[in-house]
């Protein structure tokens, strides 16, 4: 299941690629049209411009907007930046693996099944961009 953090990134940057090329948006404006809490908007705007999804301008005419064209971003970027993983299991993670503690890998049915489950997951996610959820 998704954080309500990634869910609110993941409105936040649609929104965004909504109003690509027609420069900064506020981060008010974003909070209100969203219904994101505004403290917490800020934080998940500043992760996704430290990973270089977004940009932002200082000032007058400022706020943040979004560097790429929404198509050429895959949702699974922004769930990877946000929440971390996208598999259910640590052991079969493309990106954060972690040995399981109490399991031997080569003889677990359960790890089997779990990759089946992300590389269907990530199908969908790396096809699908920003474009589509907008």
């Amino acid at each position: 299941m998704l954080s309500k953090k990634t869910q609110y990134a993941l409105k936040a940057v649609a929104y965004l690629a909504g109003r690509y090329k027609e420069g900064p948006v506020q981060i008010a404006e974003i909070a209100e049209r969203k219904s994101i809490p505004l403290k917490f908007l800020e934080v998940i705007l500043l992760e996704l411009k430290k990973a270089g999804i977004l940009e932002s301008k200082k000032g007058k005419g400022g706020g943040y907007y979004l560097l790429e064209n929404p198509s050429k971003v895959p949702l699974a970027k922004i769930i990877r930046i946000v929440e971390g993983p996208i598999s259910l299991l640590p052991c079969v993670s493309l990106y954060f693996y972690q040995k399981c503690t109490d399991c031997e890998e080569e003889h677990c049915n359960i790890n089997k099944v779990f990759k089946e489950t992300r590389d269907a997951t990530l199908k969908v996610l790396e096809k699908r961009t920003l474009k589509d959820i907008i």
